[in-house]
């Protein structure tokens, strides 16, 4: 129980979890131990933002007592406040990461917010702050106060600060007169009666006399006092878990010594007792704390609408597909009467007539429907920003794919928002938005990643910058970066470190302990087990909580208002403006997000549309198209091509979106799919929640006719026939609620995400009642309602969003129809925009020669900057024309084959690729000649090191990647003299330079690059082994062209009897095998069981042998699975329609000695 005094005491500097590595607990628990203390009120003042702001405002909304919001700002007080700053898209940005200026003295100052009004001016200095000062490092100059602060001084309440305040410190500093005047100049910004000296007593050697000295400055001065603990932490048993994260900042062990480490637990949430104590010869600055939390309102609104009003551009009025303009439209009304509303339906029903021609009763009706609740509701403007946004991409030639709930709405369709028509999937639209959930809609779009950020672009101009801006995203403690920075923090070898969190699945924090008990890759680390329990204890701790601030990966809101009144805005690391509300928290403020989501598919995909066409976007100047079909479109690639499901059913589906995991071409060999609806349930199917539902093998099974699907009730026929009676998808579930309760389709979708997010017992069994009470109300049979229900309840919880399904199906279906029919197209194109999917360049080159397609070398004069496709018939090199053992074994024909780009070279960069690539194509610095050709192969290396200036790194991996082969081929000779050869050719470039200088630059033409191929001792030197050669390709591009590494085992694997991955797929089902490869992402998904079960595939020269172990094998063998590049597996062949996989019964390393 608190005393009868405890609400004569608040605290009014309190720091969250988002103070980041140095609050140690989250607002929810320091509200929560405020209120039990009995304190009215609480401020939260983190360093240098308010993110955790919505949070304190609804969790002292629960505890009923006042939040007051606030920041500890950082203050320089040196300089104008007028540095170079940026414009919020980052367009002017200075460097960031730059140290703070040696000449500014920095300090801590405590600031409040007196009302809304107070809380905006705060969100306007701290943007000023970040925009004006390094980003790592963000300070407001005192111009920026004094700026903010004019005539609006009685919105904000300023406390000195802590020991870091440049009061206390030149107090403490001795330096009284010096501290005497800034306390002056504060007062003087802030208003006499709003700033006061703030004193804390943590029980620190100096504590007391420090307090005196401010005291007695505070009555010099004539300002007041206030007392604060400088709380980090609820409670002093979380003391440690503050140190440990100090630590972390720090980048120290428990065992250094530290200025920012804490000397003791004092600075934790004291009740008001405890402050009164020790702060008894200063009474008023107790009582100030409640004077001042009087004075405070709370400063947000949670209620409030910011969208802006759509503003008509030019080709409003026409049809949904006109292009947009590129420009900066400007903003002017709609036509003379035309509300958003009116608008939003006229292009709605021109899309509706493009989309579907004859418009039938049935689809009026659907979007009149819509139409309404979206009006109603208040999105119009929404829906017709998103649909500007989309005009536009197309107007480009962007390539964009809707997906998500969004999917379900009709009026999406037609305005091309997304490409799912729901009402041919009967699809409900109450499961995107509905009249009993007023809730904000959120309509996802993927835009291939490379123009991704030319979409933001638009947005500014269209809306202005300071009306834009990046949703930010917390980047919280997981269970693998918990074990890096805590180990780290307990002094952990490296390699100890790195094994663990590698081996560690993706795992929140507070699961790592169940991990390294379940886990046997990461026991027997011979790290003590004090050590171990710390570093669980640690994790645990801070489960979830924000390490640092990130940008979200294509959240963008824009306001009617300016965003600063709201949110403050800091600089992001690609130069944007990032809010300090990430996507949980940005929409309780008012503002919409829009999520313009990147996706490398779809840019994966243009490109291979390109070359298919002909285009000449193959990467390389000599690339021609093979193949090449100048009308392909791939948008119009049909829904029903046998070919294609052919090839799925084999499960050969790697590089295919969506369809490509072990898991996901398992099921494609035991689906037999024959229709684009199979895909839809596929994608739908292989997720944590269907997988653990036990939904898999029930659908399959009916599916292949080897179970009957029957009903309890004859209404959920038409519901659940296309899914075999499995409930599988969310929209189900409504659907169900509304045919067999009578549930309006509001409260289906209510019970839908109950059961979906929350399921506890006591809610299951209150909504059951009432089903169940509906249900037979409207005459079903009381054991057939509760049988419905009960089937619901055990598979609604792991359904999966039907729309979004279909939206990620037609894509899946797309890429399929393309891995099929223009492999080197597509691989091309996929590994061109790698890092993306589950595979490495090296599994999907692997799998390319397994179609045929051959990888063809990096070569200097062919390689463009990504990969490209040539035809063998362009090839005359010998080296190129020789078959490898892999390419011979799959049978490689004349063809289409895969130039590896110069992208693929480790370190090059895109400056180092464009010279290369200028200089070439007749771009670059030449030798003089007035005359040269627009086409200039690079003769030799050193021809090449002339013309072209890069870094000798570059050039020495170049070599090795065997780049220069078809002009210098002993890559041994080559990488010996390559130094010699560089300062040849910068000798030769300065004489090019002088000789322009001169006026001479046409004599260059007739004089040789200096400098020699090298003595007769380096051209007598013995190129690389094969091996050598294998391994320098294998460290500067990740994989080897000419050779695999299996192909050195090779004779030793047979001689033991080990199959090939070609053999293992010829074995009958149940034989005894042992085959190797190099281990192809391992992972462990759930189980309904529970039980640990590890997927893994083996990757030789011909191909991927996937390979299942089970939890027995797994317990036994686990650490040599995460611990190894290569394996050697011996077990027994299973065949599951058409599918084959190896079950392990032994694992081992593979080496020489295999």
């Amino acid at each position: 129980m608190f005393s009868a005094s405890s609400k004569d005491f608040v605290h009014l500097h309190v720091h969250s979890q988002y103070s980041f590595l140095d609050g140690a607990d989250t607002c929810a628990n320091l509200v929560a131990r405020a209120a039990s203390l009995g304190m009215p009120a609480i401020a939260i003042t983190d360093h240098n933002n308010v993110s955790a702001m919505v949070e304190l405002t609804k969790a002292a909304a629960q505890h009923r007592i006042k939040p007051i919001c606030g920041t500890e700002l950082t203050v320089s007080h040196g300089g104008s406040g007028t540095h170079e700053g940026r414009s919020i898209s980052g367009a002017t940005a200075r460097a960031d990461g730059a140290d703070r200026p040696a000449s500014h003295p920095f300090s801590h100052l405590t600031l409040l917010a007196a009302d809304p009004r107070g809380y905006s001016i705060i969100c306007r200095i701290l943007t000023d702050a970040y925009m004006s000062s390094p980003r790592r490092d963000p300070y407001a100059a005192l111009e920026i106060l004094r700026r903010n602060l004019q005539r609006n001084s009685g919105h904000i309440i300023a406390l000195s600060g802590c020991r870091r305040g440049r009061i206390a410190s030149l107090v403490a500093a001795g330096r009284f007169a010096q501290a005497l005047a800034a306390a002056e100049e504060l007062a003087s910004i802030f208003g006499r009666s709003n700033f006061y000296i703030e004193l804390q007593h943590t029980l620190t050697p100096g504590a007391s006399a420090l307090n005196s000295s401010l005291a007695e400055l505070a009555s010099a001065a004539g300002l007041s006092l206030v007392a604060t603990n400088n709380v980090h932490y609820a409670k002093k048993s979380r003391f440690e878990v503050h140190d440990a994260l100090t630590c972390v900042r720090t980048l120290t062990t428990l065992d250094d010594i530290h200025p920012e480490r804490r000397v003791n637990a004092e600075n934790y949430l004291k009740s008001a007792d405890e402050m009164r104590e020790l702060f008894a010869k200063y009474p008023k600055a107790i009582a100030n704390t409640i004077a001042i939390a009087d004075r405070c309102i709370p400063g947000l609104d949670l209620s409030s609408r910011l969208f802006p009003k759509y503003q008509a551009a030019p080709g409003d009025s026409g049809d949904s597909s006109a292009s947009g303009s590129a420009g900066r439209l400007t903003a002017g009304p709609a036509p003379a009467g035309d509300s958003a509303a009116a608008l939003l339906r006229r292009l709605t029903m021109q899309g509706a007539a493009q989309r579907y021609g004859r418009i039938t009763p049935a689809i009026q009706s659907r979007l009149d429907h819509e139409l309404n609740i979206i009006t109603t509701l208040g999105f119009e403007d929404y829906f017709l920003a998103v649909w500007d946004i989309a005009r536009w991409a197309r107007s480009q030639s962007i390539r964009y794919a809707g997906r998500g709930s969004a999917a379900d709405s009709a009026v999406a369709y037609c305005l091309r928002l997304t490409n799912v028509d729901s009402i041919a999937r009967g699809l409900l639209f109450e499961r995107f938005m509905s009249l009993e959930r007023a809730q904000k809609p959120d309509i996802d779009i993927d835009f291939e990643s490379e123009r991704r950020d030319d979409v933001a672009r638009y947005v500014y101009r269209r809306y202005g910058e300071g009306h834009v801006a990046s949703v930010c995203t917390f980047n919280t403690f997981q269970g693998r970066s918990a074990v890096r920075d805590f180990g780290r923090v307990l002094g952990f070898a490296e390699a100890d470190i790195d094994r663990l969190a590698k081996t560690l699945p993706h795992l929140p924090a507070d699961a790592v302990r169940a991990a390294f008990s379940r886990y046997p890759e990461m026991r027997d680390s011979g790290i003590p087990a004090w050590k171990y329990e710390l570093l669980l204890t640690l994790a645990e701790s801070v489960a979830g909580y924000p390490r640092h601030i990130g940008t979200h990966l294509g959240g963008l809101v824009i306001s009617s208002e300016p965003l600063t009144c709201v949110t403050p805005l800091q600089m992001a690391a690609k130069g944007v403006a990032i809010t300090q509300f990430d996507k949980g928290t940005i929409e309780d403020l008012g503002l919409i997000k829009l999520d313009l989501l990147s996706l490398r598919t779809l840019g994966a995909v243009e490109h291979a549309v390109d070359m298919v066409r002909g285009n000449g976007a193959t990467g390389s100047e000599h690339a021609d198209t093979p193949g090449a079909d100048p009308s392909f479109d791939f948008d119009r690639i049909p829904h029903n091509d046998k070919a294609t499901y052919e090839m799925l059913n084999r499960g050969e589906t790697i590089g295919v979106f969506q369809l490509e995991s072990p898991a996901q071409r398992a099921l494609q060999t035991r689906l037999a799919a024959d229709s684009f609806e199979d895909i839809v349930a596929s994608v739908a199917l292989i997720r944590p929640g269907p997988i653990q539902g036990n939904m898999v093998e029930p659908f399959i099974a009916r599916r292949r006719g080897d179970e009957e699907t029957s009903y309890v009730d004859p209404r959920l026929a038409p519901i659940l026939d296309k899914t075999y009676g499995v409930v599988l998808y969310q929209e189900q579930v409504i659907q169900i609620a509304t045919a067999i309760a009578s549930f309006t389709p509001g409260e289906a979708d209510r019970l839908r995400k109950v059961m979906t997010h929350f399921r506890s017992m006591r809610e299951m069994e209150e909504i059951g009642r009432h089903f169940v009470a509906k249900a037979v109300a409207g005459g079903t049979d009381p054991k057939v309602a509760e049988t419905v229900f009960s089937y619901i309840v055990g598979y609604a919880g792991y359904g999966f969003c039907e729309a979004h399904a279909a939206a990620f199906a037609d894509t899946a279906y797309r890429t399929a129809y393309m891995v099929r029919h223009y492999p080197a197209h597509f691989y091309a194109a996929i590994l061109s925009a790698q890092p993306m999917g589950f595979y490495s360049p090296r599994t999907l080159l692997v799998e390319a020669k397994r179609r045929g397609v051959r990888a063809l070398p990096l070569d200097i004069n062919r390689s463009g900057e990504t990969y490209s496709v040539e035809t063998l018939a362009a090839t005359e090199s010998a080296r190129e024309a020789a078959e490898t053992n892999a390419q011979k074994a799959v049978g490689i024909a004349a063809g289409p084959a895969i130039r590896i780009g110069l992208m693929q070279v480790k370190g090059i960069s895109k400056d180092a690729i464009h010279r290369i690539l200028a200089a070439r194509e007749g771009v670059g610095p030449a030798d003089g000649s007035a005359d040269e050709p627009a086409d200039r192969p690079f003769r030799s290396a050193l021809d090449f090191l002339c013309r072209v200036e890069i870094p000798r790194d570059t050039a020495q991996n170049l070599v090795l990647a065997g780049a220069f082969d078809s002009t210098d081929p002993n890559r041994r000779a080559l990488a010996w003299r390559l130094g010699r050869l560089a300062d040849d050719a910068a000798a030769h470039r300065a004489a090019r330079d002088a000789a322009r200088k001169s006026g001479q630059a046409a004599l260059m033409g007739t004089l040789e690059p200096p400098g020699s191929y090298g003595t007769d001792v380096e051209c007598e030197m013995p190129d690389f082994s094969e091996v050598e050669k294998f391994r320098h390709e294998m460290s500067v591009l990740g994989f080897c062209v000419s050779h695999h590494a299996m192909e050195f085992f090779r004779p030793a694997l047979a001689r033991g009897g080990v199959l090939t991955s070609r053999e293992v797929a010829d074995a009958r089902h149940g034989q005894a095998v042992r085959t190797a490869g190099l281990v192809v992402r391992p992972h462990r998904p759930p189980t309904r069981s529970g039980k640990t079960v590890v997927f893994l595939s083996l990757e030789d020269e011909l191909g991927l042998t996937d390979v299942t172990v089970f939890e027995g094998i797994y317990q036994k063998y686990g650490a040599l699975i995460y611990a190894n590049p290569s394996l050697l597996v011996a077990g027994t062949v299973s065949r599951r329609g058409d599918g084959v996989s190896v079950i392990a019964r032994s694992i081992q390393r593979l080496g020489r000695r295999t």
